[in-house]
């Protein structure tokens, strides 16, 4: 028997660190169903720059199979006390979270801090002399400017439910703060998308985006992202000119995107919003005004500047008027931070803290744009898609990993259980245009719990492949409020989520991306099953004796192959289907 999860309670955390100056107090201000919020109050005599401090407890190391963290990707195992590295959240990296999880995807701790803003670091790490997992969060690190009272809740979870269902909550629990409300989510924000990068680089050519565009259209994709290459004929690959964004290459730019809108499209341009090249006009203007001008990328502006930041709004809202854009990829977010060259405070600055200067920035972006035009989307990748970044994006991406459906899988499903209503969006999907289409077809089926992006060349992809893109995007588009909307659970971290499922009260839709026994733990009268991978067996498992189904079974170009009647017993059965086939499953009456 496993045994119960481990409560924690007042007398088991320990606040150490700090100065002489600072004291703190720690109390319950709820404690309800094994979830218990600690308020946090720590105050000085006076202002002044505090020391580091340490809020710690141990919890005892007992049906643990690895923990969670928002970015880790493959790295979900356990972490030894003697490995130092630490997990850092900030308003534009990661999320003040983590979660240890059981062998049965149980929750055995989750816990998480209300300040999304400022720089803390946390860690849960095995000792081996004790077994114990030791838990911290890190306060101060790199603050420096005089503090005098500072406020924080940290909220910890040891109910024994699926760990997601911890996650989600968490994410809730942020939205109750006035700091940390999320922005509204257009429905441009909710279509399948066509990017440039991956198949056009800085390469974009008008002629051939326009045709493209036509293509992507009629097989379901709603919008474009123009990435980096439209401002510049510059094709190195660098930032050198990144700063004015006065277009180079798409000269002709509010032409351009209506062309876009006439097929249909809703458009979006990139821009990375820290960097300043060495090339631009820009550059010269705003000389002194960088937090590094020694990045391996281009010199990064300074937001802790009212005129830095006036310039930077200016850019987006000019081009939200003069070219009538729909939205904007806002990338590179997570470079707005401390360097070692990075100068303390001046006279010129209104804001001590970088994070605090990048909330306002942001926070004047979207309030700007959308009095302009209200359903404005904003693109962020990760890492910055934690609570603090929902209040000015309505789509979090995954970060980039072409032609890596694995990886592609992993991060939409770790963005999706903290992102609340915010859009979910795949990487760009991508792959050689030789492929097998069921191979292909790996890449797309493994985006569709997000919503999906595509970036490869339509023109000269063979038919095989277009039908099996339309086949599926068009599937999407029919189970949009299903996929949107619906209870997502993933499932085994630690084996990359080799199921999902997504659930409402009419309709379930389990992807199986391995060959793995699937659980069936609902009743169900309309089931799709996603054949997510090359082999051709699928095996479930149901906890319920669901009778008679007629199966419609689909291979990867959306061509029956089979219609036959499948009876969902209690227990252990198989059926067949092609690769990255679809299996629809519908109750007889």
């Amino acid at each position: 028997m496993i045994k119960e999860n481990y409560t924690i309670s007042e007398k088991d955390i320990t606040i150490v660190g700090g100065s002489e100056n600072f004291s703190s107090n720690l109390k319950v201000v709820s404690n309800e169903n094994n979830i218990t919020i600690f308020d946090i109050n720590i105050t000085g005599e006076k202002a002044e720059i505090p020391a580091p401090i340490t809020i710690k407890w141990k919890i005892p190391a007992h049906n643990v199979k690895g923990v969670w963290k928002p970015t880790t990707d493959f790295a979900k195992r356990i972490q030894a006390d003697w490995e130092l590295d630490h997990m850092e959240s900030r308003i534009s990296i990661d999320a003040p979270i983590i979660n240890l999880f059981g062998h049965d995807d149980s929750n055995r701790l989750t816990f998480a801090c209300s300040n999304a803003i400022n720089k803390l670091e946390l860690n849960a790490r095995y000792r081996e002399e004790d077994d114990y997992f030791y838990c911290f969060i890190n306060l101060f690190t790199e603050t420096n400017y005089e503090v005098k009272d500072f406020n924080i809740q940290l909220r910890i979870d040891t109910r024994n439910v699926h760990f997601s269902e911890t996650l989600k909550d968490v994410s809730k629990w942020w939205e109750s703060f006035d700091n940390l409300q999320p922005t509204s989510v257009p429905e441009s924000a909710l279509v399948p998308l066509y990017s440039t990068w991956y198949n056009f680089h800085q390469n974009l050519d008008e002629d051939k985006l326009e045709e493209e565009c036509k293509l992507a259209y009629d097989l379901g994709y709603k919008a474009i992202i123009v990435d980096d290459g439209w401002q510049t004929k510059d094709d190195n690959r660098g930032y050198d000119y990144t700063g004015d964004w006065e277009p180079d290459r798409l000269d002709k730019t509010k032409e351009f995107v209506a062309k876009i809108h006439k097929i249909g499209m809703k458009v979006g341009f990139w821009y990375s919003v820290p960097f300043c090249g060495h090339k631009s006009k820009a550059f010269k203007r705003f000389k002194g005004k960088f937090l590094t001008e020694n990045h391996r990328w281009a010199p990064v502006f300074d937001p802790r500047y009212p005129d830095v930041r006036a310039y930077l709004i200016n850019i987006y809202k000019s081009a939200l008027i003069e070219w009538d854009l729909d939205g904007f990829k806002l990338d590179f977010i997570d470079d707005f931070k401390h360097y070692p060259e990075t100068k303390e405070k001046t006279p010129e600055m209104d804001y001590h803290s970088i994070n605090e200067a990048v909330d306002r920035l942001l926070t004047d972006v979207i309030t700007t744009l959308k009095a302009i035009k209200s359903d404005v989307f904003i693109e962020f990748r990760q890492k910055y898609v934690g609570p603090a970044m929902r209040k000015y994006g309505n789509m979090f991406r995954a970060f980039d990993c072409p032609g890596d459906a694995t990886m592609n899988r992993i991060r939409i499903a770790d963005i999706k259980m903290l992102a609340g209503n915010t859009a979910v969006h795949s990487d760009m999907i991508t792959w050689h245009k030789e492929e097998t289409v069921e191979v292909a077809a790996l890449q797309l089926v493994n985006t569709l719990f997000g919503v999906p992006q595509i970036s490869i060349l339509l023109k000269e992809a063979p038919q095989s492949h277009l039908r099996m893109i339309k086949f599926y995007t068009n599937y999407w588009n029919e189970n949009k409020v299903l996929f949107t909307e619906g209870n997502f659970t993933p499932f085994n971290p630690l084996l990359n989520y080799p199921q999902k499922q997504i659930i409402n009260a009419d309709k379930m839709i389990l992807g199986i991306y391995d060959n793995y026994v699937s659980e069936i733990n609902e009743q169900v009268e309309n089931l799709d099953i996603l054949n997510a991978k090359l082999s051709e067996t699928i095996i479930l498992k149901s906890k319920f004796d669901l009778g008679e189904f007629t199966a419609t079974i689909f291979n990867c170009e959306g061509e029956v192959v089979k219609t036959t009647v499948f009876k969902l017993n209690k227990g252990i059965s198989s059926l067949e289907a092609p690769a990255c086939g679809l299996i629809q499953l519908t109750k007889k009456i």
